[in-house]
């Protein structure tokens, strides 16, 4: 009865731990060390201010001329708001251009020792299918505006999400959730649709989510 009592516990002790979520932080989705993220220690405000900046010289630099004389001053407006803050604009756009680069050299592949792991993650929600504010599925990405405010992150930082059962929104896109559920690896593509137009984005992973909620430490 003994030995049958020790089995019974064994077996029962290791599929509790089958079940139980690993908690991954964004660092343990990459196989190697990522770049810092230098638009980190930026405000909410001085995100936006960049992603103007950053959009109307990329339509400069492609030659746009339907340019008005308003979005020119308003990108010298949001240039000088952040140079007044401390910020250096040029190192800025010089590193996100290194960041483009170094992404396109392929430092975007996705860990596969999390291929079928029961993970659970936080992050920010970019939603692909949302009905009112109920969410089921969505990109959840490291820092809130990646994507949209910022270029990209690699691949290995771009979670693609189907929830199982919708949820709300209710912070919109600045509101951080814990997700959790099976994860699998493999590239694709995600098409993201953002107020300037929709993108191809890379996708290192793809997850089903049993449970998303809200962010609590």
């Amino acid at each position: 009865m003994h030995r049958l009592l020790l089995s019974l516990l064994f077996w029962t002790t290791l599929a509790i731990g089958a079940d139980t979520p690993r908690q991954l932080m964004w660092k343990d989705l990459a196989p190697r060390a990522t770049v810092d993220n230098p638009f980190a220690h930026l405000a909410r405000d001085q995100l936006q201010w960049l992603s103007d900046v950053v959009a109307i010289r990329d339509r400069k630099a492609r030659g746009d001329k339907s340019l008005t004389a308003s979005e020119l001053s308003d990108e010298q407006t949001a240039t000088r708001k952040l140079e007044k803050a401390g910020i250096d604009v040029e190192a800025l756009l010089a590193k996100r251009r290194e960041m483009a680069e170094q992404k396109k050299a392929g430092a975007h592949a996705p860990n596969a020792a999390l291929d079928g792991a029961i993970v659970r993650l936080p992050g920010y929600v970019l939603p692909l299918e949302i009905t009112g504010k109920q969410v089921t599925e969505f990109l959840l990405v490291p820092w809130v505006g990646a994507c949209i405010h910022t270029p990209p992150p690699p691949a290995n930082q771009i979670v693609h999400v189907k929830a199982e059962t919708p949820f709300e929104l209710t912070g919109g896109m600045f509101m951080p959730v814990w997700v959790t559920g099976r994860m699998s690896t493999g590239t694709l593509k995600k098409a993201l649709t953002m107020i300037d137009g929709s993108s191809d984005i890379d996708v290192g992973y793809a997850l089903r989510a049993s449970r998303v909620e809200p962010y609590r430490e």
